[in-house]
């Protein structure tokens, strides 16, 4: 499965499965663009990725800014010539609030980022991947919008599900250009932000759970979705599109 002279754009790529993905697709050959708001995880993320011998090209981009993301393509392509592949990876996830308690400024913080913002960059991406008749598009999506659902986290769930019908939708209109759109849902992983907008306690729970509800009986690491990344990015899934591909350790409450 080989990246060998592809362009890969990850947003979200300086951290957690952005990062891995990334991380990932270098040590497969791709020379590899990431993005991220936080200038400084970018500059710590570039030169963590030194050691596989090619230089990382990051931009600073927030995915909810439309003229932002235009520069964003614009800039890679200018620098690398192409897009081969996009990682619609960047989103935010809040800290649980009862859905009485939600705010319209809360929800639409949510929504812009995670599914308004996939939308604007593969808008951005895909007039260059049909001039090209070649592309691929990997949207990271979520379990908890397949019924693996937390409560206090209405926003996100809900943001998930549209990237679900985003893929399906985009699949189908662009599937006639050779390129190639699709979705992982992914299970509990292991990064971060999983730290960042629990208590103590509650990452407790959200850990312990995690190992449980899987048949594997572990958490995710990023490494495993970047693994299916990569195969969803390489020519060898040619014949895949439209899909939501489930890597979750065998969710026990989805099968």
């Amino acid at each position: 499965m080989s990246l060998e002279n592809k362009v890969a754009l990850v947003t979200g790529g300086a951290t957690g499965i952005g990062f891995g993905i990334a991380r990932r697709f270098l040590k497969a050959g791709a020379k590899v663009v990431i993005a991220s708001r936080n200038e400084k995880k970018l500059k710590q993320a570039a030169e963590a990725l030194k050691d596989f011998g090619k230089p990382v090209l990051t931009i600073k981009t927030d995915i909810t800014n439309q003229e932002q993301i235009k520069e964003m393509v614009n800039h890679t392509i200018s620098k690398q010539g192409q897009i081969d592949i996009l990682v619609n990876n960047a989103a935010m996830i809040t800290p649980y609030t009862p859905f009485i308690e939600i705010t319209l400024d809360h929800w639409n913080e949510v929504i812009n980022t995670n599914l308004t913002g996939t939308f604007l960059c593969t808008q951005a991406v895909i007039s260059h991947m049909i001039g090209r008749k070649y592309g691929k598009i990997i949207n990271i999506t979520s379990m908890a919008a397949l019924g693996c659902i937390t409560p206090g986290l209405a926003p996100y769930i809900v943001s998930k599900v549209g990237i679900i019908g985003l893929t399906k939708v985009c699949a189908k209109e662009f599937g006639s250009y050779g390129i190639n759109i699709n979705s992982i849902a992914v299970g509990r992983i292991h990064t971060q932000m999983s730290h960042e907008i629990r208590t103590k306690e509650q990452i407790e729970g959200y850990l312990e759970y995690g190992k449980r509800a899987a048949v594997l009986g572990r958490l995710g690491q990023p490494d495993d979705i970047a693994n299916l990344a990569v195969f969803l990015a390489s020519d060898e899934s040619s014949f895949i599109t439209g899909q939501i591909i489930h890597s979750d350790g065998g969710r026990m409450d989805r099968m």
